[in-house]
Formats: C-alpha cells, sequence, structure tokens
C-alpha cells in the first residue's frame, strides 16, 4: 500500500457566523465518494474549468484515492461532524455539496446540515437507468428522491422535451471494481490509527470484504462458465421464467426503502410465494449482483430455501454474466428497487417492485402483488415508460459509468455540463488551492405482495 503522509493535526481557521462567502465562483465541496478515483476525477474535470473544489476524507481509502489539493482530514467524532461541517462550509465559502449515496450515516448528516445552510447537494449513484448512466440527482436519491409518482405528470413533462440526445455504451471492468475495493479497504484498515472514530457504514469489517472480492476473483473463470451454460439452456430451450436480481445487502436501498432488513428476507419472501402461486411450468432465475463481495453464500442460501419449499428442480442460480439477454427474454422480472427493472421495462417485460422504486408508478410496474404477478404479470405502458425515462434523463442521470477511464471521463464531462449550465460562475480564474488541513478532532411493497 502507498505510504499516506501525515497532515499536522492543526485547527482550521473557522470564518466567524455570518461571514460573507467567497462571490466569485462555485466552491465545490466533495464528501465521500465511490471505492475508487472517482471523485478524484470528478475533482480534476471542475478545477480545470476554474472551480474551487475541496475534499474531506473520513479514512484512509478516502485518501489514498484523492491525491489532489484540497484536501481535509475529518479525525472527530461522528457527533461532532455536523458543526465541523457548518464551519467549514462558511469558512471556505462552499456553494455546492456532492456525495456518493444519501443513506450514510455522516451523509445523511451533512445533508440535513446543508439544508440549514440553504446549501446544494448533489448525490450520486448507481444510475436509475442501465447501463451506461449514471445517477447525479439534487437533493436525494432512490426513496429520498423529490420525483413524483404520478404518470400523468411524466407524460406532460416529457412532452415539453426535446428528444434524448445520442448514448454510447461505455466499457466496464470488474477486475478493476474489485481491485479498487481490496486496496481501498487496505488503506482504511492500516490508518484506523489516524482516523480514530471512523465507522464504516458497510456491516463487514474491511478485512472480511477484502477476502470476500479476492474469493470472488478467484472463482470468476469457474462461475462465468457455469452462468453460460445456464444462460444457453434459458434461452435455448424457451422454457418460461421469472428473473430476480439480488441487490447488495448492505445497500440503503434494502435496509432504508424496503421492508426487508436484508437479502435473506427478500429471497425467502420470494421464494415462498414462487412455492405457493407460480404455475408449474415457471421457472425462477436468480441473478447474483455484479458487485457483491461474497462474504455471503447467495447460491446456498437459495438452494436451502427452495429445497424447503420443494421447488428446487425450478429455481437456478446465475452467478455472473450479462443480465440483459436474460432480462429480455424473461416472462417478468421481481425486485425490491434495483435499476435493473428499467433493463425489463425497457423491453416491455413486467417488473414488480417490492420496495420503494422510483419507476414503481401506475402504467410502469404491476400494482397488484406478487403472489398474482406470477400467473398472470401486467407489461408496461410504452407510452408512460418512455415519458419516465425521458424525464429521468433530463434531470437525474449523466452517461457513462464508474469501472473504466472511459466511463470515467463521460460521467465527468456530464458532472461539468450539469455545473456549467446552472451557473456561469464556474468559469473565473481558479485561486491558489489551500493547502490541505484537517477539520477538528472531537473533544470528548412486501405488504402488497402479501395481499396479491
Amino acid at each position: 500500500m502507498t505510504d499516506l503522509p501525515l497532515i499536522p493535526d492543526a485547527l482550521p481557521k473557522i470564518a466567524a457566523p455570518g461571514a460573507t462567502p467567497l462571490p466569485q465562483r462555485r466552491e465545490i465541496l466533495l464528501l465521500q465518494g465511490l471505492m475508487g478515483p472517482l471523485f478524484r476525477r470528478v475533482g480534476q474535470a471542475l478545477r480545470r474549468r476554474g472551480y474551487g473544489v475541496h475534499k474531506v476524507h473520513f479514512n484512509g481509502g478516502d485518501r489514498l484515492f484523492w491525491r489532489l489539493p484540497g484536501g481535509i482530514d475529518y479525525r472527530g467524532a461522528p457527533a461532532d461532524w455536523p458543526d465541523a461541517l457548518a464551519a467549514l462550509i462558511r469558512e471556505r465559502g462552499i456553494t455546492d455539496v456532492i456525495l456518493f449515496g444519501d443513506c450514510r450515516p455522516l451523509h445523511i448528516a451533512a445533508i440535513a446540515t446543508c439544508r440549514a445552510l440553504h446549501v446544494p447537494v448533489h448525490v450520486f449513484e448507481e444510475g436509475y437507468i442501465r447501463p451506461d448512466w449514471v445517477t447525479f440527482e439534487p437533493g436525494g436519491v432512490n426513496g429520498h428522491s423529490s420525483l413524483p409518482r404520478d404518470p400523468a405528470w411524466y407524460l406532460a413533462e416529457a412532452a415539453r422535451l426535446p428528444p434524448a440526445p445520442e448514448h454510447r455504451q461505455v466499457p466496464s471492468s470488474f477486475r478493476r471494481r474489485a481491485a479498487e475495493a481490496v486496496v481501498y479497504n487496505s488503506a482504511d484498515v492500516f490508518t484506523r490509527w489516524y482516523y480514530p472514530h471512523w465507522e464504516n457504514h458497510r456491516p463487514w469489517h474491511p478485512l472480511v470484504e477484502a477476502a470476500g472480492w479476492i474469493r470472488r476473483l478467484r472463482r470468476r473463470r469457474q462461475a462465468a462458465e457455469r452462468s453460460r451454460l445456464l444462460v444457453e439452456r434459458l434461452l435455448g430451450r424457451g422454457e418460461p421464467y421469472v428473473l430476480f436480481p439480488l441487490q447488495l445487502d448492505s445497500d440503503a436501498q434494502i435496509r432504508l426503502h424496503s421492508d426487508f432488513a436484508g437479502i435473506s428476507d427478500a429471497l425467502r419472501l420470494v421464494i415462498e410465494s414462487f412455492a405457493r402461486h407460480a404455475p408449474p411450468e415457471l421457472r425462477l432465475v436468480i441473478k447474483e449482483h455484479p458487485l457483491d463481495n461474497g462474504v455471503r453464500d447467495w447460491c446456498g442460501e437459495a438452494a436451502a430455501l427452495a429445497a424447503r419449499h420443494g421447488v428446487a428442480e425450478r429455481i437456478d442460480y446465475m452467478e455472473s454474466g450479462d443480465i440483459v439477454p436474460v432480462a429480455h427474454a424473461a416472462r417478468g422480472m421481481v425486485t425490491i428497487n434495483s435499476t435493473s427493472g428499467t433493463l425489463a421495462l425497457a423491453a416491455g417485460v413486467p417488473v414488480i417492485a417490492l420496495g420503494q422504486a422510483v419507476y414503481d408508478i401506475a402504467g410502469i410496474t404491476d400494482q397488484r402483488g406478487l403472489d398474482a404477478f406470477w400467473r398472470d404479470p401486467v407489461a408496461p405502458d410504452p407510452a408512460v415508460f418512455a415519458a419516465f425515462r425521458r424525464v429521468l434523463i433530463d434531470r437525474c442521470l449523466v452517461p457513462g459509468g464508474f469501472f473504466s477511464d472511459a466511463a470515467l471521463d463521460a460521467v465527468t464531462q456530464g458532472v461539468v455540463a450539469r455545473f456549467e449550465a446552472a451557473s456561469p460562475l464556474g468559469l473565473a480564474e481558479p485561486a491558489t488551492p489551500a493547502a490541505p488541513t484537517p477539520l477538528p478532532r472531537a473533544t470528548s411493497r412486501t405488504n402488497r405482495s402479501a395481499a396479491g
């Protein structure tokens, strides 16, 4: 691991309350990003266009992947974070805050602080529409999104917009994603002494997660071959099946935006309902999330549940591979609130969402419940989904991805374009960046499913 130079533990100069912020340009503060270089690339792009750029590090992984001026170590306790952030916003004249995921505890507190100070927050997340899109939404995402659930509103809004711009595919590398996760977690573990109050929002110790990624990488070739054979059989025989793409067990989409405590609960409900209500010729295909860290054996858990309910011969588990052709050929898709649902909807495949999903709208998803879905799934209205998609692209999405240089280039271009469309202040001459300084150290639809 690259050695991280220490920053003197000195208090930054704090502007007095009510001090006038810098008016010459927009000052962008980035908080925690994805494990990897996403925020460094965004910071570089914004700096090149004249924006002031600052970045708070909460652990060694954050700091290792930054490598730009404007870094700020937060070494205090979570309870002191809101006051420290408010002071930083006043001192540096922060005009905008960018973060990845709005449900991490430190980000929840940050969003509340920014709202009190009337500072806009821009939230990154996996793309609402897959593939090759990234969510970059003001205020909040997923269950916290301000998007309405009224199909008539989308039809009216889309009618006022020009056609969507041409969209290009971007490459993505699982190996790169796994390697970046291992490096990030290693940097986190070996610098815990310097960030004594850091608490990971993820449920596993970083070394446990890193070990899971290493196991997945070692088994990747065999898993890919098993999945290839499964897809050939599914698409070749023409047997009807419903696809259930798993989500990440640690994802706030599950824990905060659904009635499930985790993926185990969702597996149990879906397999029980399938066993009781699906017609005998129907199969259930469970697809592992491509970014699952391998800590939990979801294949084993699904197999045990299938055997318990007498449907072991009708359930398949897909470990890896391209979900697109499998989704397009499915009779339907069951999801909690995965953005993979939009893959199926775009192809006219019926979808039911068991949690809070931005696309869970009458005319787009099946609204009747899981038990009824197996026998008679309701397809989306193409006009309503097309209007929804057009509004999403305009308001919430930028093209690109996270796991290749070309994908990151597209994302950064989209982010800069969003800022420049909103304000010309970003084109001012950049000021000399401040030296890195630390912040102060601390002183002391499942209900609906059952109704089907």
